[in-house]
């Protein structure tokens, strides 16, 4: 291979990690040479999985797209300013998700601020599968607190640790 490493960042903070998040992570690793999945920490959410947890979680869960595809995936948590993990990690590019317009006016300001910050660091947006597209994990957490099936959105071991959490 000629040329720079292409290492992809895909940052978020997976609480849970849901299909529509390990659909977006495949996707991703045929982009790149080596995916990190990068877990922040966000001072204005209140995850329901500690950070370890979370990290545990999504190493798991996208274990077998590593060895499907053969792409180097590795999980690391930041809790630094974005564009800072990317440029630490010698990221080529950041990678984002896109369920509906509204998610993309949000990434739109960032990416634009992003860019100020470093423009040698591309964004790549990829839509979320038609079929995904309603995933939050936000939205998996309020439909298993109400006691709702959240089978349909995350894997089942995933499933069992909301519900366990929970103490459902």
């Amino acid at each position: 291979m000629s040329g720079k490493w292409r290492i992809g960042l895909y940052p978020g903070t997976f609480d849970p990690i849901t299909h529509g998040h390990i659909d977006i992570i495949a996707r991703s690793a045929k982009l790149v040479d080596h995916l990190i999945l990068g877990i922040s920490t966000n001072p204005s959410k209140t995850p329901l999985f500690d950070l370890d947890e979370r990290v545990e979680m999504v190493r798991r869960e996208t274990a077998f797209i590593e060895r499907d595809t053969g792409v180097s995936i590795e999980v690391r948590p930041f809790a630094t300013l974005l564009m800072s993990f990317a440029e630490e990690i010698d990221a080529t590019a950041i990678i984002r998700g896109l369920r509906a317009v509204s998610d993309f006016e949000y990434e739109f300001q960032m990416t634009a601020m992003n860019y100020k910050l470093n423009a040698e660091i591309e964004t790549i947006f990829l839509m979320a599968d038609p079929s995904l597209q309603a995933i939050a994990s936000r939205l998996v957490k309020e439909i298993a607190r109400f006691d709702g099936d959240i089978a349909a959105f995350v894997p089942e071991t995933v499933k069992n640790e909301v519900l366990a959490k929970l103490n459902k």
